[in-house]
């Protein structure tokens, strides 16, 4: 398959209002982010699951597979790494897509300082080697690691061991990029690449300063490790997700940051104020009696988001098929019917389509081989209009992805970035049942549902007791401990709960019957359709 790599030009555009809205409950902590009021990105971290991408760990070459041109290393895990040939020379600056890039001189040996322990460049096993994640694991296979070490911080990438200084082009402003690297070039440390991120975007000299001393500070630390520590190892744990979205994200483009915990606000507001103060005032504690996510109608994209069929106007609707291989998505005009001749209608079809599959690639975070079977065209001017909104569609989308023509069968094929887990995956855990071959809700977002439901509940009703019946694997779940979910729920809601254990209930069902009301009150305050 030939592709063409995107060339995106980050040309002006209308103003989108964005918003951050954190949702934190005893399970988990969801991160939506809105453009238009429309959610167009969730980020989930479960307290128990740690977030890999970005770790650094000194490894030992376990096996080397020529044929694979790759390497499977121990990093300390049950399953091994895995690396390929191309991920140990590639410079890290060169990775970064959408970077404008200038080589500048090569990095002088200082003295009385030992330079960055580096890979050679043949491997042999038994051989210790300094990786870093770059996807997180996905089924059977192991976490995908890179020998190009980054450290990301407010404004700045620092790339140890590299030469070069790279701007994003996100940053449309061609003397805007001129400037800022100019500033690169300047403060560069010997022996290390820069990286100007989007958000350094009108930055001065000394807060770009200021950025790169704090990541050579980190780096030191690392370093030091590096000599101390036997492999496998763990060298350098990356921020939490929440303070990772934070730093990458919160910038002047986002209009307000909503967040419905207090300790997670406090933290925020702390961060913020340390790296970005005048972004404070952007940031807001969601006080209301009702789930934050309610407001924003967030429940509602989230479950169509794990939807297999999506609805986006005029009748007209996509399949959505996931596997492990491969992504699918399959164009139907369903009840549209148009007045102009049937080429034309498919193309006003298609056409809609494309916004709603990009968008629905970046909230579902799709990732690997994805094919798009559009409507049949047979006009090539058609084709090529098509070709051209799909590429716009995908415009805003910060992973990187190639895309192929779309054949005379209307058949788009494109390829994503994939980091981690889709959100179908982190929202749902193989079934005891079936073995696998189906999915259904985690424990955790079954109480992160019902927490919601109970918040609800006693923001409209104001009833100070009710009765919940779920199935026995949930009760034994939310009971747990002496500072138990159920607890932390009432406590949270101000309101008694009596927990009842039934058998004839699926895993992720439950009901809640009111005591003044004397009923059963589920779907009133269900935010689901039905």
């Amino acid at each position: 398959m030939k592709t063409h790599r995107v060339n995106r030009s980050f040309s002006e555009s209308k103003i989108v209002k964005r918003e951050l809205i954190i949702n934190s409950s005893t399970t988990e902590t969801r991160i939506a982010l809105v453009e238009d009021g429309s959610l167009v990105n969730l980020f989930v971290e479960f307290p128990d699951a740690e977030r890999n991408v970005g770790d650094i760990y000194k490894a030992t070459v376990r096996r080397i597979m020529p044929g694979m041109q790759a390497a499977f290393l121990d990093i300390g895990w049950e399953m091994d790494g895995f690396i390929h040939f191309s991920d140990l020379f590639q410079s890290a600056v060169d990775m970064a897509e959408g970077t404008e890039m200038d080589e500048v001189a090569q990095p002088e040996k200082r003295e009385g300082r030992k330079r960055a322990w580096k890979p050679r460049a043949e491997m042999k096993q038994g051989q210790e080697i300094l990786v870093q994640i770059i996807k997180e694991p996905l089924g059977t296979k192991g976490p995908r690691l890179s020998s190009q070490i980054s450290l990301p911080g407010r404004f700045l990438v620092l790339v140890p061991g590299d030469n070069l200084v790279g701007v994003s082009k996100r940053i449309p402003d061609f003397k805007e990029r001129k400037r800022l690297k100019s500033i690169l070039k300047q403060i560069r440390p010997d022996g290390f690449g820069l990286i100007c991120r989007t958000i350094g975007e009108g930055k001065t000299d000394d807060e770009v300063h200021h950025d790169l001393n704090m990541l050579l500070r980190l780096w030191r630390m690392i370093e030091a490790r590096i000599e101390t520590t036997k492999a496998p190892a763990r060298l350098h744990k990356e921020a939490p997700l929440t303070s990772s979205i934070i730093r990458d994200l919160f910038g002047p483009d986002i209009e307000r940051v909503v967040i419905d915990d207090k300790k997670l606000y406090r933290e925020i507001r702390a961060y913020v104020r340390s790296v970005a103060s005048p972004l404070l005032s952007r940031i807001h504690f969601h006080a209301g009696p009702g789930p934050v996510f309610d407001l924003h109608n967030i429940e509602q994209e989230i479950e169509k988001g794990l939807s297999r069929k999506v609805w986006f106007g005029g009748g007209s609707y996509l399949i959505i098929e996931q596997t492990e291989a491969v992504v699918t998505v399959d164009v139907n005009s369903g009840r549209f019917v148009g007045k102009e001749d049937q080429d034309e209608n498919n193309l006003r079809v298609n056409l809609k389509a494309c916004k709603e599959i990009a968008r629905q690639i970046r909230l579902r975070d799709l990732g690997g081989i994805i094919i798009i079977d559009f409507i049949d065209m047979y006009d090539e001017k058609n084709r090529k209009k098509l070709y051209d909104a799909m590429h716009q569609a995908m415009s805003d989308d910060r992973a990187k992805w190639d895309m192929a023509p779309i054949s005379q069968f209307g058949i788009m094929e494109m390829t994503r970035q994939r980091t981690k887990s889709s959100l179908v995956h982190a929202f749902n855990e193989p079934c005891p049942t079936c073995g696998g071959s189906g999915l259904v809700e985690s424990k955790e977002t079954v109480v992160t549902r019902l927490h919601s439901w109970v918040r609800r509940f006693r923001a409209k009703t104001g009833e100070m007791g009710l009765t919940i019946k779920a199935h026995p694997v949930i009760v034994e779940y939310i009971t747990q401990g002496l500072r138990s979910h159920l607890r932390r729920i009432m406590w949270d809601a101000l309101l008694y709960i009596r927990l009842e254990p039934d058998e004839t209930l699926k895993i992720d069902e439950f009901k809640g019957y009111s005591w003044k009301q004397k009923r059963e009150v589920t779907q009133e305050y269900d935010s689901r359709p039905h």
